[in-house]
Parts: structure tokens; C-alpha cells; sequence
């Protein structure tokens, strides 16, 4: 199993960057596939990043498309969002979240929140205008 807890979240201004850390923790972290959502004030929460468990596979949503990057660094058990050009509508409580069922593809990755079973506490992020 692994154990996610995000750090590096704060308040910056619009046109500003952010990168925010998920330590991990796991025999089995080598090959979870894991990913970033963030949940606005009263809205749901909404799918952000993900990457395959090598890192060799990444997908953004379009709404963070070339302004965020998502990676992992295995050596470090640590995955990260950069979060550049930040907009208002960033604005939310970001979380990690981990796949922690068995996945034979390496270059497996998922966008959808249902396939997510493990995940952190949460890190604010607010973008001020």
C-alpha cells in the first residue's frame, strides 16, 4: 500500500508559480500509477494530471494543458506539479491520489477519479488577482 502526503501549497499572484510535492510511501510505489485533482469551493472535484508508474506516460486536462507539468521522481518517492502562469481559477485544494491495484502496462494512466484508491490530505493553492 502507499501513503500520500502533499506539501508546497500557498498564495501567489496570477502569472505566478507553484510546485507542490507528494511524498510517498510504499513497498509497491514503483508501480503505482498516480495522479493530481483539485476541488474548488463548492464545486466537485476535478481531475488535473496523471502519469504511468515509470513516468514515461503523462496526461493533462485541457484547462492546465501547458502551464502544468507533472512528474516523479522514483529515487526520492516523491511526485510533483509544477504550476506555472497560475490563473484565479486555480484557486482550489489540491490532492495526490495513487492507483493501487495491480497494473501490468507500464504506460498505464487514468483521468478518471473512480480509479484512485489511495490518497493524501490535501494542499491549499490560491491564486489572487
Amino acid at each position: 500500500q502507499v501513503q500520500l502526503v502533499e506539501s508546497g501549497g500557498g498564495l501567489v499572484q496570477a502569472g505566478g508559480s507553484l510546485r507542490l510535492s507528494c511524498a510517498a510511501s510504499g513497498r509497491t510505489f514503483s508501480r503505482n500509477p498516480m495522479g493530481w485533482f483539485r476541488q474548488a469551493p463548492g464545486k466537485e472535484r476535478e481531475f488535473v494530471a496523471a502519469i504511468s508508474w515509470t513516468g514515461g506516460t503523462a496526461y493533462h486536462a485541457d484547462s492546465v494543458k501547458g502551464r502544468f507539468t507533472i512528474s516523479r521522481e522514483h529515487a526520492k518517492n516523491t511526485l510533483y506539479l509544477q504550476m506555472n502562469s497560475l490563473k484565479p481559477e486555480d484557486t482550489a485544494v489540491y490532492y495526490c491520489a495513487a492507483v493501487t491495484r495491480y497494473v501490468s502496462d507500464s504506460y498505464y494512466y487514468s483521468s478518471n477519479l473512480g480509479e484512485y484508491d489511495i490518497w493524501g490530505q490535501g494542499t491549499q493553492v490560491t491564486v489572487s488577482s
